[in-house]
């Protein structure tokens, strides 16, 4: 059935100012983007230890009707500081969804809301941990 992660998407009213940002906040470059002349609809970074893929779409291809508010799925992305990676997001304009929370040993969750409605949750996750090393081994 469901084997693992390959897209998560989001949308934004201008993709050229969420490129900026998650540029910024990632630290990489997107490594596609369509159409590769002119204002781009579509653009997708490769993140992480398993290269896991952000995509960022013009909300005007969007399935659903947008919103006022954050709502849907929360995807959490791993890091290995939740604290100070919910302080880094803040401090680059994205707004609080939930506080940091531990939700018991070895798994601690926060979210915020980007500047473009979109909700990025972060996670420090024992298990991804423990997962990654046996990858590894």
């Amino acid at each position: 059935m469901l084997r693992g992660l390959t897209t998560v998407s989001f949308f934004a009213d201008d993709v050229a100012a969420a490129q900026s940002w998650y540029t910024e906040m990632l630290g990489v470059e997107p490594y596609f983007t369509r159409p590769e002349e002119g204002p781009a609809a579509y653009i997708e970074y490769r993140i992480g230890d398993f290269q896991h893929e952000l995509g960022i779409i013009d909300s005007r291809f969007a399935p659903h009707a947008a919103s006022e508010q954050a709502a849907g799925v929360v995807t959490y992305w791993h890091v290995d500081d939740v604290e100070a990676t919910f302080e880094r997001l803040l401090s680059l304009g994205a707004t609080a969804h939930e506080k940091p929370t531990t939700r018991g040993p070895g798994f601690v969750t926060a979210s915020v809301v980007d500047p473009f409605g979109n909700i990025l949750g972060v996670m420090f996750n024992q298990h991804y941990l423990d997962v990654l090393g046996t990858k590894e081994a």
